[in-house]
């Protein structure tokens, strides 16, 4: 019989906790700073757009591991899903079910982080940039892992926060690497050497392992298309861009076409095996 805690195929057993309104509130107040700041980010607000901050370095063209501009539209669905979230989780079903009790903490300390981040890019701080999303990646990890380990309370539960934080967790592992690529370039490592291509699809191969080991953990494919999303545009940039690399251009396409269709096949296998 299917596990609750991973299908929403059949009604899920609500659970409650005490209706209290106060880290509902804290929560949701993060959360607007959080996308306020990612405006001021964008340069919408006048802050300087993340692709010309801290040096270009974060540019679609500054490392092999940047994504093309097109990439970065998955924020618009994170920020959108953010933003339902953080109304949900105010609602008296939000505030109740214990299994996004469990979850508000890490969900505050991600949008926390999150602004952090563009904060720290603004400065021109990559190193502490690096940093931050690292730890950002290891909060919606522990968030995976509730999600996990509990049982929503509803369907709209279930979507709400499978999609914005499953797809929040892939783009984050991708771009965290794309930061780290960024810092080490700040830095001068491996600027114009012959084995950074090898390296780069060294990491593109790691990324999509990441992918399938997380569907293979959690049965569920969010993640993994959004990991894959990241890969293929690191693919398209490498291919159309200033900074070509035929060799990880192919790569990082390849991988994205494997994470996917490995996660479905996975994803498609657990759930034939707990069918009843």
């Amino acid at each position: 019989m299917n596990s609750p805690a991973h299908s929403p195929d059949f009604p899920l057993p609500a659970r409650t906790a005490t209706a209290s309104w106060t880290l509902p509130v804290i929560t949701a107040l993060a959360l607007v700073l959080a996308i306020a700041v990612s405006f001021f980010g964008s340069g919408a607000l006048g802050g300087t757009p993340i692709q010309q901050a801290a040096g270009g370095y974060l540019s679609a063209d500054a490392t092999l591991l940047a994504p093309a501009g097109p990439a970065f539209s998955i924020w618009s669905v994170i920020y959108a899903g953010l933003a339902v979230y953080g109304i949900f989780q105010l609602t008296p079903a939000g505030r109740r079910s214990a299994w996004a009790a469990r979850l508000r903490m890490p969900a505050l300390l991600s949008a926390l982080l999150n602004a952090a981040w563009i904060a720290v890019v603004q400065l021109g701080w990559l190193g502490v940039s690096v940093a931050v999303i690292f730890a950002l990646v290891a909060c919606l990890a522990w968030m995976l892992s509730i999600m996990m380990a509990g049982t929503p309370g509803s369907r709209t539960e279930y979507w709400i926060m499978w999609l914005t934080f499953g797809i929040y967790l892939g783009w984050v592992c991708v771009a965290s690497i794309a930061n780290t690529a960024a810092w080490l370039l700040s830095l001068g490592v491996g600027e114009g050497a012959s084995w950074t291509p090898g390296f780069a699809v060294v990491l593109l191969v790691a990324a999509a392992g990441i992918g399938l080991g997380i569907t293979a953990y959690s049965g569920r494919i969010f993640t993994a298309v959004a990991i894959a999303w990241g890969l293929a545009w690191i693919g398209a940039s490498r291919l159309a861009g200033s900074n070509q690399s035929e060799l990880v251009g192919y790569a990082g396409l390849g991988c994205a076409a494997l994470l996917l269709l490995g996660s479905l096949a996975i994803a498609w296998r657990q759930r034939g095996v707990t069918a009843p």
